[in-house]
């Protein structure tokens, strides 16, 4: 009787949706003219680089039917100048991206895409009946997970894949960190179930069937824990997985706790989605203007930084205030004004937080000034940690930051290894004293991996193009009058 009634709740619980918001990306996309000779380069740009490939068709309601999917996007923004050319590492994961549109396309009925179809309802309805039956609706089409170093494009690739996406269809573009926040925010919800885990997977899929996830890492035990046993679900009920991140399947979680119980995931993930490597000798994060004097290098500074906070706060009263982030908690804002924080590094880093105390933070701030960001080692390893997750949520926030640090983000960051890094550096011997070795060297692979798009990423936030793209997000967040 108990596992009826909790059938039965799960079945409840499946009705309730919190559907993710995407802004509309075709309005900031520029126009062509399908009469312009532009348009015609276009076409001839498309089969000189890619005749093999096969593209899907799109009907419009004049009754042509016009070319669509990342590739066409790609090649269009090439020739509007938006981006560089010649890339033949992104050419080729481009044809992986268009190879799962063309078949994502053909098979959008089977996958159970579009939410207005038939097709899309059974997942719901079929629920009850499948806890008495085994059944499995694996998807016919496989996802594709990328991996490569930072600066490389796969987050822009992966938007593109995504925004040529039909409106209609049941799909979401999430960060990694947003997911997991997400996943034990319904776990918590649904505690007490016979399978919670369970219940999270039908949720998931019922609002998405097509998941992109940007920035695949895990570093967190309790993540670990519970993706094996989450995604079986997933794929189980027809989700088609899109990822991007810096390493490789084989090596998530590397050395990580209980790693034994991880590694069946990492063996679903490679039955389920094709694995492209992206290699390129450029770091399209770097390939941007000059500094706009945000980053301040030396100790006892703060009074610039304190100026330049004051400047952006205008004539606001600063003062301190407090943020509600997740489940209750409340993170104390030392001093606050106009969309502006100001945090002295120890109070952000050096106390137990996490990404979700920064994802509230940035929802309702825009604006960072962080004092006295230290060199990182072995002594204040886990404070590097928050700092390389901090970076990678104001990053994708598009958030500004203002800080002091004691040096370059390359510097800042140099005493941080991975394994295979600290076994090329030179053993100790006769000539080489205990005393010149650096205790303070930090040897951990996550970190490691971590520190490189960290560089990367507050290279270009302190970039004249990161900060217009901030200034249009502030823009496109104030109400129209």
């Amino acid at each position: 009787m108990r596992s009826l009634l909790l059938s039965l709740r799960r079945v409840t619980l499946l009705s309730r949706h919190q559907r993710y918001a995407f802004p509309p990306f075709h309005n900031s996309l520029i126009p062509i003219n399908p009469t312009s000779p532009s348009s015609s380069l276009v076409y001839v740009l498309h089969h000189s680089l890619f005749s093999s490939s096969s593209f899907s068709s799109i009907a419009h309601p004049n009754g042509d039917k016009k070319v669509a999917g990342p590739l066409v996007e790609y090649e269009r923004r090439i020739v509007a100048g938006a981006l560089l050319d010649g890339d033949s590492c992104q050419l080729g994961t481009l044809k992986e991206l268009q190879r799962l549109y063309d078949e994502l396309v053909q098979s959008a009925d089977a996958c159970r895409l579009d939410r207005y179809s038939a097709s899309a309802k059974p997942i719901r309805s079929n629920w009850f009946w499948n806890k008495f039956v085994s059944h499995s609706s694996v998807s016919p089409v496989k996802g594709l997970y990328l991996y490569g170093g930072v600066g490389t494009g796969k987050t822009m690739l992966m938007d593109l894949f995504f925004h040529q996406l039909p409106a209609s269809w049941r799909a979401q573009r999430i960060h990694f960190h947003n997911f997991m926040l997400s996943v034990h925010s319904r776990l918590q919800k649904h505690k007490g179930l016979e399978d919670p885990l369970e219940v999270v997977g039908l949720e998931i899929a019922d609002e998405a069937i097509l998941l992109c996830l940007d920035e695949f890492m895990v570093n967190d035990v309790a993540d670990a824990l519970i993706l094996h046993r989450l995604f079986r679900h997933l794929f189980n009920n027809g989700i088609v997985l899109v990822a991007t991140s810096n390493r490789a399947p084989d090596n998530l979680y590397e050395r990580g706790l209980q790693r034994d119980l991880f590694l069946p995931f990492i063996s679903t993930l490679k039955e389920r989605c094709v694995v492209r490597e992206i290699g390129s000798s450029v770091d399209y994060r770097k390939l941007t203007s000059a500094e706009e004097g945000f980053y301040f290098i030396g100790k006892d500074i703060s009074g610039l930084l304190k100026q330049k906070f004051q400047q952006l706060v205008g004539d606001e009263p600063a003062g301190p205030q407090v943020v509600e982030v997740v489940m209750g908690r409340k993170l104390q804002v030392p001093l606050a004004a106009n969309g502006c924080a100001y945090f002295l590094f120890e109070e952000l880093c050096d106390r137990p937080l996490g990404a979700a105390d920064y994802l509230g933070l940035f929802k309702k701030f825009h604006t960072l000034a962080l004092e006295g960001v230290p060199m990182f080692g072995l002594h204040n390893r886990t404070a590097a940690y928050r700092f390389v997750t901090l970076v990678d949520v104001m990053y994708e926030t598009k958030a500004r930051l203002l800080c002091t640090a004691e040096g370059s983000p390359v510097e800042l960051l140099e005493r941080i290894v991975t394994i295979s890094d600290a076994q090329q550096i030179a053993p100790r011997t006769s000539a080489r004293s205990r005393k010149s070795d650096d205790l303070d060297l930090c040897v951990d692979n996550e970190l490691g991996f971590a520190k490189d798009r960290t560089i990367s990423r507050l290279t270009e936030m302190n970039s004249k193009e990161y900060l217009e793209q901030h200034s249009t997000m502030l823009h496109e967040k104030q109400p129209s009058s």
